[in-house]
């Protein structure tokens, strides 16, 4: 299930987004350039590990100098590899927009760092002896798309369903697209909880940061801003049939 893009109109130029975007990417580029080991160290220094947070005693032994809350942002701009950082960024690019026009350039950064602090704290909250570090924007864009869930619901997501080497397309109402995308968050948390996968992703931070969206958007937005908004009488958008 993969969104291509939506149908809802974006009034002003998305700069913070944009800026978001470059630094992940160029950040990610650095990456590239250190040894595997490098990177490792990279991730466990400017990454979350939940045990450096809960136990100092094994934090100390373990040699993690004392770096405050940085982390706790700077886990944000980390990722694995190139399918971690694409995804990341494609969902990003797909969604964000529209939440940087309803609420402004300036509350758009304090409400996508505030997703991502939100998702961190739930992950480190349901698994706070975790060793291996917590990395990627998951948790923020997360809040992105559980924020653009209440402004947006009678939206349309263009999405590709691949069948094999089939690819499907279809328009589904963006509260669909996005109650589907949280309920796999769910079910596959779940799923590796019990399975004990060797390598665990971060659900809980996705699930987090989504239901942390969902509840401060109406702080930030600004109603000058929110043209296109939910509003019970307007279900749809006024666009060209072929979308």
């Amino acid at each position: 299930m993969i969104p291509i893009r939506d149908n809802v109109p974006c009034l002003t130029t998305p700069y913070v987004l944009r800026a978001i975007m470059i630094i992940n990417i160029a950040i990610f580029i650095f990456e590239q350039t250190l040894t595997p080991s490098g990177r490792l160290v990279l991730f466990h220094l400017l990454g979350v590990v939940p045990a450096r947070f809960f136990n100092h005693e094994w934090a100390v032994a373990a040699g993690y100098p004392d770096a405050g809350t940085l982390p706790l942002f700077t886990y944000m701009f980390l990722h694995s590899n190139w399918l971690h950082i694409i995804l990341n960024m494609w969902m990003l690019w797909i969604f964000a927009d529209n939440i940087e026009d309803a609420v402004g350039h300036v509350r758009f950064v304090i409400f996508y760092l505030a997703c991502g602090l939100a998702a961190i704290a739930t992950q480190m909250a349901i698994d706070p002896a975790a060793s291996a570090p917590v990395i990627g924007a998951s948790g923020a864009v997360a809040g992105i798309m559980g924020g653009y869930l209440l402004l947006y619901p009678h939206g349309k997501v263009l999405t590709l369903f691949p069948v094999v080497i089939i690819p499907f397309f279809f328009k589904i109402p963006a509260w669909l697209f996005l109650l589907l995308w949280f309920a796999i968050q769910v079910v596959s948390g779940i799923t590796d909880h019990f399975a004990g996968a060797a390598e665990k992703i971060a659900w809980a931070a996705h699930a987090g940061g989504f239901i942390a969206g969902m509840l401060m958007i109406k702080l930030f937005v600004r109603k000058d801003r929110c043209v296109y908004c939910y509003v019970r009488d307007k279900k749809d958008y006024e666009l060209p049939e072929d979308f």
